[in-house]
């Protein structure tokens, strides 16, 4: 499988694997000067990368770093980032800081991953029924786990 990669931006970086067992590819942050992410501020940081994705059986997947959400609180504001097969826009990634204290936002600094997977594009089809299972309905903590 070939990932297609544009540099949109001066100092642009190409995502990469950390190690050949990496399942995500670092992104980093596209910007010239820091930017000082406040308790509870979003931000929205280029990479300044865009890509095309092979076919449309496969989307790119943004993730947050372990890294910086468990060592600092920045996370993703949007959860995950689904880059879809026929976008062809900048990459950017939308963060938040779910901590106490402000948290700086370095030129280069890895600030996402972003991993290729394959999705399904399933027909939708109304029903008036579902089939049945053991569980139904049951909702949160049904199973006991909770």
């Amino acid at each position: 499988m070939e990932l297609k990669i544009r540099k949109l931006r001066e100092g642009a970086k190409l995502p990469q694997r950390a190690t050949v067992g990496s399942a995500g590819m670092d992104l980093h942050a596209c910007i010239e000067e820091s930017i000082t992410l406040a308790p509870q501020q979003l931000a929205v940081v280029p990479t300044g990368i865009a890509i095309e994705l092979p076919d449309n059986g496969c989307a790119a997947f943004l993730y947050a770093r372990s890294g910086l959400g468990v060592k600092h609180g920045i996370c993703l504001a949007n959860g995950v980032g689904v880059i879809d097969s026929d976008y062809r826009g900048e990459i950017c990634v939308g963060l938040c800081n779910v901590s106490g204290v402000p948290y700086v936002i370095e030129p280069d600094e890895r600030i996402a991953q972003m991993v290729i997977a394959p999705v399904f594009t399933p027909d939708v089809t109304e029903v008036t029924e579902l089939s049945g299972t053991t569980r139904g309905a049951g909702g949160f903590g049904s199973t006991g786990i909770f």
